[in-house]
């Protein structure tokens, strides 16, 4: 359904430096930047950029709005979220942890913010 996700950001530098730790707890290459300045990471047929805007107008977040992760467990949910915190990120919502029953439909569900404001949310879904 989806070809790519891209966020905004003022400082592509702090921002790059927080989804290259973010995404290499989950198995992520690092980013790399083109000529146009925006930085891509692409994994298992997916890609994920940020970007200076190009209006030129300053980056924010959307509110209400939530950019999703996948994790392979809640160990390297808690891994990527950890390691987006001591990158520059800052934790909102509820801790990390389970919503809903582990195997009866629950998800696990780590919350923070990247530099920029962004939400975002590493999510597992246990197998079924």
């Amino acid at each position: 359904m989806f070809s790519h996700v891209m966020l905004g950001a003022s400082d592509l530098e702090k921002s790059r430096q927080f989804y290259d730790a973010l995404l290499g707890a989950l198995g992520v290459g690092p980013g790399f930047t083109d000529k146009k300045n925006r930085t891509f990471w692409r994994h298992a047929g997916n890609s994920f950029a940020i970007t200076a805007p190009i209006n030129g107008e300053p980056a924010c977040h959307g509110n209400g709005s939530t950019t999703g992760f996948a994790a392979e467990s809640p160990e390297q949910a808690d891994a990527a979220h950890a390691a987006g915190l001591a990158a520059g990120g800052v934790a909102c919502e509820d801790p990390p942890g389970w919503r809903g029953k582990p195997g009866a439909g629950g998800l696990y569900l780590a919350y923070l913010r990247d530099p920029a404001g962004n939400k975002i949310c590493v999510l597992h879904r246990p197998h079924k």
